[in-house]
């Protein structure tokens, strides 16, 4: 997809398995259960979807998936693929909305028992809030805040982002904090176009339903409220939505329906 100046992709990085129930709060199973079919183990499919953004000689990507440095236990956990991490060719600006490890882990591998970056030359932009955050997180989440994928990046050019931030020109960062302190989430606009990546904001088209908050989310009522404004802009703009975690629906536009819920109006294909 072209918008303005900027050629427009998506890569997914591979799927993974997260319990349905956390997924999707104090959402009864026999409701999300109809959209995301649960598995034996009652975990549900998704995936780890970037966007690449590229601009001449310069390219972004958005978000890096789960990397592959994982026990066979977690491994299991989680239904982790065991192929090798992709490192894609050409990046030059790495953007993590997130430090969660399904959203970094591919920040780093392992060479023996050094640890070093996977595009050690590129621009690392990351939210100054969750990286602080990160550090020290919460017993609640600390399992999703891995030492590997946050201690590399004093070795890389870090860039640290605030809410509001211009990270190219027409590229805007917006801080949303429901999900986990200083979740970070993306636009991009040309002046009549915009694509957005909300990140976990709304992971899945199955989440457009404001109340569907995730388990994992650190405060319900802010998600929900970060998912409003969220929605109120993106039916609003006519915006192409990339859901990160969607297995099916990787981009749409929205609409509301005559009860005021959002739903994808319109596949994208990007």
């Amino acid at each position: 997809m072209q918008i303005g100046r900027y050629k427009i992709s998506i890569h997914n990085h591979g799927f993974f398995r997260l319990d349905g129930g956390a997924m999707f709060g104090v959402v009864p199973k026999t409701l999300w259960s109809k959209d995301m079919a649960p598995d034996d183990q009652n975990r549900i499919l998704l995936v780890t979807r970037s966007i690449i953004v590229e601009d001449g000689n310069r390219k972004m990507i958005v978000d890096l998936g789960c990397g592959d440095k994982w026990n066979s236990k977690i491994r299991e956990i989680y239904s982790l693929p065991s192929e090798p991490y992709r490192v894609i060719d050409g990046v030059t600006d790495v953007f993590i909305t997130h430090l969660h490890f399904d959203h970094c882990g591919g920040v780093s591998r392992y060479e023996g028992t050094k640890l070093v970056a996977n595009y050690p030359s590129a621009r690392h932009f990351v939210s100054a809030e969750n990286y602080a955050y990160a550090k020290g997180p919460h017993p609640r989440e600390k399992a999703s805040y891995l030492r590997e994928n946050i201690d590399v990046l004093a070795a890389v050019d870090l860039r640290l982002t605030k809410d509001g931030d211009e990270i190219w020109p027409g590229i805007s960062v917006h801080q949303a904090n429901g999900h986990t302190k200083g979740l970070h989430w993306l636009t991009v606009n040309d002046g009549g176009e915009t694509l957005c990546f909300p990140t976990d904001v709304c992971p899945t088209s199955s989440h457009l339903p404001e109340t569907h908050a995730l388990g994992y989310d650190m405060c319900a009522e802010t998600s929900i409220a970060d998912k409003h404004h969220f929605l109120e802009q993106a039916v609003k703009g006519g915006w192409v939505v990339v859901f990160e975690h969607d297995p099916e629906v990787a981009a749409g536009r929205l609409v509301f329906d005559d009860r005021g819920r959002a739903h994808v109006k319109e596949i994208v294909q990007l």
